[in-house]
């Protein structure tokens, strides 16, 4: 890691250094937050978490090969011991988190990747692995792991920066106001990406306005000459025609956006295929995964990727090797069942997608849907809409679990009084019946906000 040593981590987060005088301009290889996941010459941040307090593991990252831990107690509290092993080093901080921070602006800086920071209300993750699948058949293309879009987890992904690394695919996700700014601040994006204003967060925003202004705090550390991609089938981004002196560039399925789609032929879970229209440029598309939203995370790829001056094939070959990450719209096929994990998080609209891709199933469709979190004062009716949407669109079996999975059960029998619909009040009792549920051949949608742990009913599943 360019120009990160201890003495430069110990300058950034004004901490005080103990250790080894020798070892102050070592180069560190690499930082985490982790103790299972630290290297040879690696920092280790002590997070004190709900879960684990990292200082615990102080003395065993020392062993594993770190030169030096970062902890907001003296080594005497955090170690129970003022001696560290010989050639290693320890700094004091008054804030774990806004050291990761700093030193996160601080690396940023030293790189010269261009970086692409993703945000929106859903779709931010599958949007994310499209853009890179797309730019790793020219670039040298890092992108976010797994779930790591937070004040934790963005320093994390920047840290993995390296010299070889053209671009960067960071995914951003926010809570509340202001926390966008934070993290623009930390990212400073060359482009940016809004998937979406979604019903998400509400209990923090209020509304859609104002999931709008949180989630375009994005722009506010952007780079001057930055480029902002915005989905144009979205009424509320739609009307944004400036961002920081320049026009954005609108992706979506109307003919009125920059990028868009014609001849889309959808193929159930096959997936969809349809000609991405750019500039002079018409590109043959296949996304391999079912769902018109999925055509619109296609459409940001290509949008970004001709922005960038590549090639129809490449971009072509780049959807056509997109494979969604575990728990999101990801389609799995056993010997009893085809599933459809989407089991990450829920929000109204990306619920009512997933069981759009359900009704296209042949066979027979059960929907095991969860409580969606975090909606606000609305949040029964919104459940009580998308219980009635699944009857209305063809769902054969409607399976809830969860407090507030009550109002799916009296939105689905307020359509139909006599539908197939079953209530249990939280996952582990939804698994235990999973047995006398499913059918052999079904299609199957399993989706729940992520504090459900909706994984072990697609585990459980998997196993039948």
């Amino acid at each position: 890691m360019r120009q990160i040593t201890p003495a430069k981590i110990t300058m950034l987060c004004e901490g005080i250094y103990y250790g080894s005088e020798d070892i102050k301009n070592t180069e560190i290889s690499s930082i985490t937050t982790d103790s299972r996941n630290i290297s040879s010459d690696g920092a280790f941040v002590a997070i004190k978490g709900a879960r684990a307090d990292g200082n615990k593991y102080i003395m065993q990252t020392y062993n594993n090969g770190a030169v030096c831990c970062i902890s907001e107690f003296t080594p005497q509290e955090a170690c129970g011991t003022a001696e560290l092993p010989a050639g290693c080093a320890f700094i004091q901080v008054k804030s774990c988190f806004q050291a990761l921070k700093d030193i996160a602006a601080f690396y940023r800086k030293t790189c010269g990747t261009k970086i692409i920071g993703i945000t929106g209300s859903v779709g931010k993750t599958t949007t994310k692995e499209m853009v890179a699948s797309v730019l790793s058949e020219h670039f040298n293309t890092l992108k976010t792991q797994g779930n790591f879009n937070n004040e934790v987890g963005v320093p994390l992904t920047l840290f993995r920066l390296r010299e070889e690394h053209e671009i960067a695919v960071v995914e951003m996700g926010i809570s509340e106001f202001g926390e966008m700014t934070r993290l623009s601040k930390i990212v400073k994006p060359d482009i940016c990406i809004i998937t979406n204003i979604g019903q998400c967060h509400l209990e923090n925003l209020g509304d859609r306005d104002g999931v709008l202004k949180a989630k375009t705090e994005i722009f506010s550390s952007m780079a001057d000459n930055g480029i902002a991609y915005l989905n144009g089938d979205d009424d509320k981004l739609s009307q944004i025609k400036e961002v920081r002196g320049s026009k954005p560039v609108f992706f979506g399925t109307g003919s009125n956006c920059g990028v868009y789609a014609e001849n889309i032929v959808q193929k159930g879970l096959e997936g969809t295929y349809f000609d991405a229209v750019a500039g002079n440029k018409r590109i043959a598309l296949h996304v391999p995964v079912p769902g018109m939203h999925m055509v619109t995370n296609a459409l940001a790829a290509v949008a970004v990727a001709t922005g960038l001056g590549m090639e129809a094939d490449e971009i072509a070959a780049g959807i056509s090797k997109f494979q969604p990450v575990g728990g999101h719209s990801n389609i799995k096929k056993t010997a009893r069942f085809t599933i459809m994990d989407d089991c990450y998080n829920a929000s109204p609209a990306s619920m009512k997608a997933a069981i759009d891709v359900l009704s296209d199933a042949k066979t027979y469709k059960i929907a095991i849907i969860g409580d969606m979190f975090e909606l606000g004062a609305n949040e029964k009716i919104m459940h009580f809409d998308i219980g009635a949407y699944a009857v209305q669109k063809g769902i054969d079996c409607i399976v809830c679990a969860g407090s507030l999975a009550k109002q799916y059960v009296a939105g689905a029998l307020a359509i139909d009084e006599n539908h197939n619909v079953m209530y249990y009040e939280n996952t582990d009792k939804a698994v235990e019946m999973l047995g006398n549920i499913v059918k052999d051949g079904s299609s199957i949608l399993v989706k729940a906000s992520h504090a459900m742990k909706f994984e072990k009913i697609t585990s459980a599943l998997e196993n039948m």
